[in-house]
């Protein structure tokens, strides 16, 4: 595809020259204001058109600029955290070009990537991992010797997780490291007025710094007593800042603090960098930015922008995501103890109307999963029942807590695993694939895996009426109309089971494939492919997967008495998956003795799709690849 093709070289004719950080650099002061205008409408363009993150980038044009005509990647290292907000950085780069691809297959990360770009230093995807990485960066390269910086950008989101706090308080002030602090939504600093904006001023200055490094240069030469006077100066110079400006928690810890400064300001910012490069000493750099800048609707909501779908993405109705909200309000209103807890994700997982509704018992801990977990079971332990909603990728970083803090005390947690299963847009930071293998390890916690609306609400019926931790896991998007008619519009319909057949009791199907989630709609579209070879396929689709020896029982009651091939079916990593343990409890039933029994699942949980192929192709758990394992079987 030509360039003039695939981004107008008349609109963009300044960012199409920036080929490099380089080419950057070497752009004339007055042209950087027209820069960062058309790169807010290119992000603009493509992201509306691609899908991916929009407000965030739009906020972080000017200091990313500002951040590349001062160091020098890939030498020196930069790091996002998240990495949302890397768009920006990736056209500085030389990726303008791969821009048309971003979040599909094949196609650019909406991450940093390591095997992606020489100037993607570390990957990210989740929150608050950026600083303790950067002190790795910064701590290798002065224990080798190298005048490389490290650059790490924080965002005020990522600031609440614990992790930050934590590397902080493993900073030295020895180290060639600048962390970016940037302040988009909540106010980290306090208001303190004029002599604030004029101290930030002086600080910001060049006079400001020469004459500091100038004193401390003189006065360290002053045989004796040289040490002794820049100390008792600078504790005078703290007493006198903390008494008029206040205390300042960074340089508490030792970093020196530059700012709050506005980070929509490319030349501010780049004077704040430079002198920061120069002071010898880890900085904190606080900036003010706008989200969503340049765009007014985004601008006024940015929740509404963070991540876009593409445009040719029309929703198909209510979302799992939307259905577990509106379940949650329903049941809250019959009971006052139960409440709701997001880890600075209420909009994502559904929580917005509970929020609203049950203000009370609505709380939003930050981007805190662990303190997320261990705090509903403080409320569980004291006669609440709070529901924790997270995605599956981010319950991950809260194992401990589920085992040790909720599991061991038996307390009536409920989790609800949003986005389980591939999702495609954000790649393997983002697949919710190991959720069943390590839920699956802690005794006594039923997973429930809902794939329909109506099973959702099933599913959280029986979870708040228990008197243990239960999990419920479910997709991204909105359930398959095929899939709730198949499983859910006969007979069964209102009855207890959590095993649902799509074929009559007196059939004999050749083959049965159990499954759950949204993977059964592979299943359904293979079964049409061997219809159509004769062979003939019935589905068994488990809303639930934990307890494995229950559910051996009742797929054990469903399966023909004929000799059949049984396929074990899942998006989930195969070792300590469904597959894995439920084919061990089949195994001592004696209805298993003239089955030929086979597992798929996935056994590369960070496979990568190539262009245009989704994520079960590249897997290897498409209807295709399930039509062979089939056939093969009954050779």
């Amino acid at each position: 595809m030509k360039k003039e093709e695939s981004v107008g070289a008349k609109e963009y004719s300044l960012l199409q020259k920036i080929d490099s950080p380089q080419a950057l650099k070497v752009l004339p002061d007055d042209q950087i204001p027209s820069l960062a205008k058309e790169i807010r409408s290119f992000l603009i363009e493509r992201v509306s058109e691609n899908g991916g993150h929009l407000a965030s980038n739009l906020g972080a044009v000017e200091f990313t600029l500002a951040i590349h005509r001062v160091f020098e990647t890939p030498k020196d290292h930069l790091i996002f955290d998240v990495g949302h907000q890397c768009y920006v950085h990736k056209l500085m780069t030389g990726r303008m070009e791969q821009f048309g691809t971003l979040r599909q297959s094949g196609g650019m990360s909406g991450f940093p990537k390591r095997c992606e770009s020489e100037h993607d230093c570390f990957g990210t995807g989740h929150s608050s991992t950026s600083l303790s990485a950067a002190l790795g960066f910064a701590e290798a390269d002065r224990m080798s010797g190298s005048d490389a910086f490290t650059v790490c950008v924080v965002g005020d989101g990522a600031y609440t997780g614990g992790m930050i706090h934590e590397a902080l308080n493993n900073c030295s002030k020895d180290l060639r490291l600048i962390i970016i602090l940037n302040e988009n939504e909540m106010s980290i600093s306090k208001n303190i007025g004029r002599f604030a904006k004029e101290l930030s001023h002086l600080r910001a200055s060049k006079g400001y710094f020469k004459t500091k490094r100038t004193v401390s240069g003189v006065l360290s030469r002053v045989p004796f007593l040289g040490k002794h006077m820049i100390s008792f100066l600078q504790r005078v110079k703290r007493l006198f800042k903390t008494v008029l400006y206040g205390s300042n928690v960074f340089e508490n810890l030792g970093l020196f603090y530059f700012g709050p400064v506005d980070g929509n300001d490319e030349a501010a910012v780049e004077k704040l960098l430079r002198e920061a490069k120069a002071s010898g000493e880890s900085c904190i750099i606080h900036l003010k930015t706008k989200k969503g800048k340049g765009y007014a609707e985004a601008e006024e909501k940015p929740d509404k922008f963070h991540g876009m779908s593409p445009a040719s993405q029309k929703k198909k109705g209510s979302t799992f995501s939307a259905q577990m909200g509106d379940a949650l309000c329903a049941m809250a209103e019959q009971e006052p103890n139960i409440c709701a807890i997001t880890a600075a994700m209420a909009d994502g997982t559904g929580l917005n109307g509970f929020r609203k509704r049950f203000p009370e018992r609505f709380f939003d801990v930050g981007i805190a999963e662990e303190h997320a977990v261990t705090f509903a079971a403080g409320l569980a332990a004291n006669g609440y029942r709070p529901a924790v909603a997270i995605y599956s990728t981010f319950l991950q970083r809260a194992y401990d807590n589920i085992i040790h803090d909720v599991a061991l005390q038996g307390l009536p947690v409920v989790f609800l695993v949003d986005r389980a299963g591939m999702n495609l847009g954000d790649g393997p930071t983002h697949y919710g694939v190991f959720d069943v293998a390590f839920l699956s390890q802690i005794p006594k916690l039923p997973i429930y895996t809902p794939v329909t609306e109506q099973a959702l609400r099933r599913a959280m019926e029986r979870a708040f009426h228990s008197d243990g931790p239960v999990a419920i896991r479910y997709p991204n998007g909105c359930e398959s109309p095929r899939v709730a008619e198949e499983f859910y519009g006969g007979a069964e319909k209102g009855d207890d089971t959590v095993v649902r057949p799509n074929y009559e009791p007196f059939d004999t199907p050749d083959a049965v494939i159990v499954t759950h989630g949204r993977i059964v709609e592979e299943a359904l579209r293979a079964s049409d492919l061997l219809r159509e070879r004769s062979v003939r396929v019935g589905i068994l689709l488990l809303e639930q997967v934990a307890p494995y020896g229950m559910i051996a029982e009742q797929v054990a009651r469903r399966l023909p008495q004929k000799a059949a091939t049984v396929l074990l079916l899942e998006e989930e990593i195969r070792n300590g998956g469904m597959g894995m343990l439920l084919s061990e409890e089949l195994k001592k039933l004696d209805v298993m003795k003239n089955k030929r029994l086979i597992t798929m699942a996935l056994e590369d949980p960070f496979v990568i799709p190539g262009k245009g192929e989704g994520c079960l192709r590249a897997a290897g758990l498409d209807a295709e690849a399930i039509v062979r394992a089939i056939e093969n079987s009954m050779k």
